[in-house]
């Protein structure tokens, strides 16, 4: 098969849209993935054979092994080129009842499908379990958490495109907020804290509210219950039939709802007293949510204030795919991007290597022996202004990388000169006068 034949059929695959995929032992089969998709017909096309289809697949699996824990909300730019392929993973703490939004916007002379897809982690963050993909014609994915586990976002480009990428990470509530021109930021009492001198827990958030305050259907179900008892005093009872748990509205002044009636977000469901046990409170709501499976759940994570828009400054346009060396004495390579992370490796000054992206405070790097993370751009300058000058005693091989398998891109003779630009191990980053620049053994 010619090359130019392999090419096309890099280009634009989606084939097998009826296939599905295992999710895990004993787990029930799901439709495949996109990813999964595209995946398989690199296979089917015996292309995963090849060295670009054999480093797409690994370095998918590498991303789901090698991601780096972020803070939600997040953003950050890099790019990827059509020559190597490309994919990462994020780690985030997620919550039950946080939306994560998940969108990655791309830049590129070529339309590109970046693959999106949620995995959670185990209790003991391993063993990922694909929880959603973003469809194939949107680079956007919206998902609904409904455990309190680790939760890992990949990103993969097709083959055999080039651009320039951002991903912002943003977390907004599931459910609408109960009491009518209020917000997260009026809730005065939270769930689990003791009650009756500790024989009890509150199982639930109180939200305080003049009288009469409208309280509102937080979700789209149907009334499940209207009554009255003697902790509740006037309660009403929304089924959200879409996640199988209950919203429970305590302490209203009056009800107004019938059972079984449907219900959408933000209609009226009662208004604001003090009723039942509150009668020596201000009027307010007490709004519980119970899950059909796990009992009363803390709602605060459902109905709290988004986080609104990711605010981190990006990378440069021109830094990215730049090389950048140690300026201070020494500089410490983290895991993530924050002061926190562990270190992955601690870089003396000069030390060479290449923006792959971040933002303007941290950079994602990759140095020359492959390994990645992220460094503060504080103690990074440009690998342009020379570091020392020096002619070669011997001739010596200009090499694309900085180790010995690498090509070999020239010979230079005996008593060529040569810029120092950067350093790392026993190789030297160097320009020569033509502007040519390539790594050099540490034999000057």
């Amino acid at each position: 098969m010619k090359f130019s034949l392999i090419c096309r059929l890099f280009i634009g695959i989606t084939g097998l849209l009826g296939a599905c995929t295992s999710v895990g032992p004993g787990k029930l089969f799901r439709p495949a993935s996109p990813h999964e998709q595209y995946a398989q017909s690199l296979r089917d096309a015996r292309l995963e054979r090849t060295a670009l289809g054999t480093d797409w697949l690994a370095t998918a699996n590498r991303a789901l092994k090698d991601s780096i824990l972020i803070n939600v909300p997040y953003r950050e730019s890099g790019y990827f080129s059509a020559n190597r392929p490309f994919a990462l993973g994020y780690r985030l703490n997620g919550q039950r009842g946080d939306k994560l939004i998940i969108k990655v916007e791309v830049e590129g002379q070529q339309p590109v499908q970046v693959f999106i897809d949620v995995y959670e982690l185990d209790e003991s963050n391993r063993d990922p379990d694909r929880l959603a993909s973003a469809k194939a014609d949107t680079n956007q994915l919206e998902l609904e958490v409904r455990r309190n586990r680790t939760h890992l976002i990949r990103i993969q480009p097709e083959l055999l495109r080039s651009g320039r990428y951002t991903l912002s990470v943003t977390r907004e509530p599931i459910l609408g907020f109960p009491v009518q021109g209020r917000d997260s930021r009026q809730i005065s009492s939270y769930f689990g804290v003791p009650r009756d001198a500790g024989r009890r827990r509150h199982e639930g958030i109180d939200i305080f509210a003049p009288r009469g305050t409208p309280a509102l259907a937080a979700a789209e179900g149907y009334v499940s219950g209207v009554g009255t008892n003697n902790l509740g005093g006037n309660v009403v009872y929304v089924s959200d039939s879409k996640r199988n748990q209950t919203l429970y509205y305590a302490h209203l002044d009056s009800q107004a709802v019938q059972q079984g009636q449907r219900v959408s977000v933000g209609d009226t469901v009662g208004f604001i007293g003090n009723t039942g046990n509150a009668r020596t409170t201000g009027p307010h709501l007490h709004f519980g949510i119970y899950s059909f499976n796990a009992g009363a759940v803390d709602p605060l994570p459902f109905v709290r204030r988004g986080t609104g828009p990711a605010r981190q400054a990006l990378v440069p346009t021109e830094t990215l795919g730049d090389s950048v060396r140690i300026s201070a004495a020494r500089a410490v390579l983290r895991q993530s991007p924050n002061g926190d992370a562990p270190i992955v490796r601690v870089l003396p000054r000069a030390s060479a290597f290449t923006v792959t992206g971040g933002t303007t405070s941290w950079l994602r790097i990759e140095l020359p022996d492959g390994a990645r993370g992220y460094i503060a751009s504080s103690v990074v300058e440009p690998a342009r202004r020379s570091l020392r000058r020096t002619t070669l005693p011997t001739g010596s091989d200009l090499l694309e990388a900085a180790n010995n398998q690498a090509a070999v891109i020239e010979t230079l003779p005996a008593g060529s000169a040569v810029e120092v630009l950067g350093l790392f191990g026993s190789y030297q980053l160097v320009r020569q006068a033509n502007g040519l620049t390539g790594w050099l053994a540490q034999t000057l």
